[in-house]
């Protein structure tokens, strides 16, 4: 099996991070992938906010557990969080932002770098309390998120393979 092959079907979702950082080199190799997703139109009417501060990420944490009622919300303590946010006029920019997003974990799991993807914004991005946190982080107030990336070295935890379940269908 190639590469390429092995990294797609080898990657898992990561929800225990060490205190470790990412260099910037690795940081950098990631968010060029993300920029190098394809788009709709080629349009790229995204942008790419790389939070490596622990204390900004978790109150943004703070504010989405606020705004959601979920207890004790840390989006697993990650060392980085890339948030992808499009143009709120966008017509792909919910697609867009999902090819960058699996480019970004594809990325991360060939440098040996766990990644989760954290849902939460998605819908409430707009709502003033997370919106001033946004704005604070440089997210363009004409824009929305609707997936981020949380990042980190895996702290160990096993990780259980999903077994996949859907229909595959062959037509000749």
């Amino acid at each position: 099996m190639n590469q390429t092959l092995e990294t797609i079907l080898s990657r898992r979702s990561i929800r225990g991070f060490l205190c470790k950082p990412i260099s910037e080199e690795d940081i950098k190799w990631i968010v060029d992938a993300a920029v190098h997703a394809p788009s709709g139109m080629g349009r790229d009417t995204w942008q790419f906010t790389v939070v490596q501060s622990r204390e900004k990420i978790q109150k943004l944490a703070k504010v989405i557990e606020k705004e959601t009622g979920r207890e004790n919300y840390t989006m697993y303590h990650p060392e980085v969080l890339i948030i992808p946010s499009n143009l709120r006029e966008s017509p792909f920019g919910k697609e867009d932002n999902a090819c960058a997003m699996e480019n970004i974990f594809l990325a991360a799991h060939s440098l040996g770098i766990g990644s989760v993807w954290i849902n939460q914004l998605n819908g409430i991005s707009d709502r003033p309390a997370i919106r001033e946190v946004l704005s604070e982080l440089s997210v363009p107030s004409d824009h929305v998120v609707y997936g981020m990336a949380a990042l980190g070295y895996p702290d160990g935890t096993e990780i259980i393979p999903k077994v996949r379940k859907g229909a595959v269908v062959y037509v000749k």
